[in-house]
């Protein structure tokens, strides 16, 4: 079985124009491959609806013209992952227009239920004689699954560990994709690490971390693959940082064992197309530099240095916080703890004295 694997897809501006327009063209050469597996995973970080219903949040609000579903189908798409931070952009009736227009067009879709306990369901794929399971997990912004609404599957370090085992338990092979971590870093954090790890002890063979919109770096843990940061897929024309305009594209040839190639993909002002020639060398240089720093202590201060880069930004949250601070400060701090990835950088800007005491 092949299956190929997607980073984070958001129609916009031109892009978004030709999947409106059913243009295949904004695919490029990645299409080829996109058809050519199994299935094919995308994880759609936008609704797909006509609301104008945007809820309180800090960060952008995402969504694109439903007709988007029918392009991805057409380029070879088959099931969408919708466990993140942008699903519940236009809360209840955004979600339910989204699921509502891949049903349509006939894409299967994960990482999402009508409560915190439905949401936990894995998706199953069964072909070749084997059973594969897919459990779609993101961190605790803004569209969660809570005990009474609808959202997306939030990670939780024990009930997560629970449903993997469950899982491995009826499944040849488990695969996580954890929508996670801080934004724009090349490494993960300590416990970023660690909780990946422990998937891997608990039954995961391979584990994929979205989000960070740059791609971050691979190891072989025992027998998981892990892959810290898929960087962006489809995310056109958007913020342009560093890293912003490549991914890597996930192929999974899977039998009693799992291999896996990475393909990195070139994303330009209204398409993507399979990276080559200087830079396909300069993003894999790259990649396969930061993999080799998690050999050693290098990736450790990787993070602490990008975390150093953040210092002026969390900063000024904790200046704006006091009894006179105005709702929408707080709700910006509460946001910060409630969110995994944000208090990473706490932890790190703010060590305890025990780590020095003697």
């Amino acid at each position: 079985m092949k299956i190929v694997i997607g980073g984070d897809v958001v129609p916009r501006t031109e892009g978004e124009k030709r999947f409106i327009a059913q243009d295949e063209g904004t695919f490029g050469d990645v299409a080829a491959l996109m058809r050519g597996a199994d299935r094919c995973f995308v994880n759609l970080e936008c609704a797909l609806t006509h609301s104008e219903n945007a809820i309180p949040k800090f960060g952008p609000n995402l969504k694109a013209h439903p007709l988007c579903a029918d392009l991805l189908k057409k380029v070879g798409v088959t099931d969408v992952l919708l466990s993140n931070n942008h699903t519940f952009d236009f809360g209840i009736e955004g979600l339910v227009e989204t699921v509502e227009n891949l049903k349509r067009v006939g894409l299967n879709y994960t990482g999402i239920g009508e409560n915190d306990t439905d949401s936990r369901k894995p998706q199953f794929i069964e072909q070749d004689g084997k059973r594969i399971a897919i459990i779609n997990v993101c961190e605790h912004e803004y569209t969660y699954a809570l005990p009474n609404r609808m959202g997306a599957n939030p990670f939780d370090p024990f009930l997560t560990m629970q449903d993997i085992r469950t899982a491995k338990k009826s499944a040849d092979h488990v695969i996580v994709v954890y929508h996670g971590a801080k934004e724009f870093s090349r490494y993960p954090s300590p416990r970023v690490r660690n909780l990946c790890h422990e998937m891997a002890h608990n039954g995961a063979g391979v584990i994929l971390l979205q989000h960070s919109h740059c791609i971050g770096c691979y190891e072989q843990y025992e027998d998981c693959h892990i892959l810290y940061g898929q960087g962006n897929f489809h995310f056109c024309g958007y913020l342009m940082t560093e890293g912003w305009n490549n991914g890597l594209l996930v192929e999974l040839s899977i039998d009693d064992d799992i291999d896996i190639k990475f393909h990195p993909i070139s994303i330009g002002e209204s398409g993507i197309t399979l990276a080559k020639g200087e830079e396909y060398h300069s993003v894999m240089e790259l990649f396969e530099r930061c993999s080799d720093d998690l050999k050693t202590s290098r990736w450790l201060l990787g993070w602490k240095e990008f975390c150093k880069t953040q210092e002026e930004y969390y900063m000024g949250l904790l200046e704006g916080i006091g009894r006179e601070a105005d709702d929408r400060k707080r709700q910006l701090f509460a946001h910060c703890l409630d969110c995994e990835a944000h208090t990473d950088v706490w932890r790190e800007m703010f060590p305890s004295w025990n780590l020095t005491n003697k």
